[in-house]
């Protein structure tokens, strides 16, 4: 097996970079919010001292002057899912497993690519100029990366054969397991994969438990973990700028339906409809709002659509006032034919069933009971009757 690891350092930087091409040399810290807290997501080439998930005040009092840039994750997004179709046109096999790190299937590629030089030529010309990248070739997901990660900034490095040598003194904070067992490995004194590779799998499987042969697997060298492509699929992006800032849910589900109306125009033609949409919002001080609404069978219009949107945005309220909106529609599909009945009294009923079914789908769990005997025999008037789902 052949895997490349595609790595993009400051992928969020270098998205703003994109946006604005006059911040690029100007030290900035992209920053997002978690509760009521902001953290730093990314910074700018040189800020050494700096490191994702810090808090905002705690970087500010190492590195003071600097610029401040609000994560913009739904463009992020965006731009990503650009350079993976892109990385599609050199293999079909592409999983973007986070934003800034690919994984590409090498495997059969031979008589388009007669050596690694020339996949690696090709990859690198699928990644747009704005974007520093890091590729690594090994022979799995986990070696390829680490391979990435310690490759010359647009160079590559290949792994084949004996790697142990590579992976003797280096850190045990590369492994991609939880937190908590790295801080036991540094407890117990094992700062490197080289001391890890030499303990017996039974004393780490006692420690670690499941996790722990997946340790010391890593640590050899050994990674099982498959590809997992994207899929193939038609994905639809629309866009829509308030006329002002509002909090108004109208006037967010008139943007909406302006989206979907754009949507509609471009797949009704083909009788489609919509199965998966992820529905985004940016605030005027550019925080991100984001849902993904899915459809148990395809919506066929727009008034269907927007009355799943309405509560959706009526159960999730915006954080604040309102001055972008975004759709994306990850995935189309046709309707399902299905012959009625020719009784009215059975048609109604399907209609209430069918009622029932997206009711209890859209709230994840049933809504709706019929009261059934269990033992009516029973002395205990508990246990006579039972409620049983009726959509089921």
């Amino acid at each position: 097996m052949k895997i490349l690891c595609v790595l993009l350092p400051h992928f969020p930087w270098r998205c703003e970079v994109l946006k604005d091409p006059a911040i690029e040399g100007h030290p900035a810290v992209v920053t997002y919010t978690a509760g009521s807290h902001r953290q730093v997501l990314d910074f700018s080439p040189g800020l050494d001292n700096l490191q994702p998930d810090m808090p905002l005040q705690q970087a500010l009092a190492y590195q003071g002057e600097v610029e401040l840039l609000h994560a913009d994750i739904p463009y992020y997004r965006t731009v990503f899912n650009e350079i993976l179709a892109s990385l599609e046109q050199v293999s079909p096999l592409v999983e973007g497993s986070e934003l800034g790190c690919a994984y590409v299937g090498g495997d059969g590629l031979q008589l388009i690519y007669p050596d690694d030089d020339a996949l690696l030529k090709a990859t690198g010309e699928a990644i747009p100029e704005t974007f520093m990248f890091q590729i690594g070739i090994a022979g799995n997901k986990f070696l390829a990366y680490l391979a990435a990660r310690r490759s010359p900034p647009g160079g590559h490095r290949v792994l084949t054969g004996d790697v142990a040598s590579f992976l003797r003194k280096l850190p045990c904070d590369v492994l991609p397991v939880s937190m908590k067992s790295k801080n036991r490995l540094q407890d117990f004194g094992i700062h490197t994969l080289g001391q890890v590779a030499a303990l017996p799998p039974g004393p780490v499987q006692s420690q670690f438990g499941p996790e722990g042969r997946r340790i010391r697997d890593l640590a050899r060298g050994y990674d099982d973990t498959p590809l997992h492509p994207r899929m193939m699929e038609e994905a639809i992006e629309e866009s829509a700028t308030l006329a002002s800032v509002t909090v108004s849910l109208e006037a967010i589900l008139v943007a909406a339906e302006l989206m979907l109306s754009r949507v509609f125009a471009r797949i009704g033609p083909r009788g489609m409809g919509v199965r998966s949409l992820i529905l985004r919002t940016r605030t005027w001080n550019a925080e991100n709002w984001e849902r993904s609404i899915q459809f148990k069978e395809p919506s066929m219009d727009i008034k269907n659509t927007l009355s799943r949107i309405k509560r959706i945005l009526e159960d999730y309220p915006q954080p604040g006032p309102v001055e972008h909106a975004g759709m994306s529609i990850t995935r189309l599909g046709y309707p399902q034919g299905r012959q009625k009945s020719l009784f009215s009294r059975v048609r109604a009923r399907d209609h209430l069933m069918n009622d029932i079914r997206q009711l209890e789908f859209r709230l994840g769990n049933p809504q709706v009971f019929t009261v059934k005997e269990v033992e009516p025999w029973s002395r205990i008037p508990e246990r006579r009757y039972a409620l049983a789902p009726t959509g089921r």
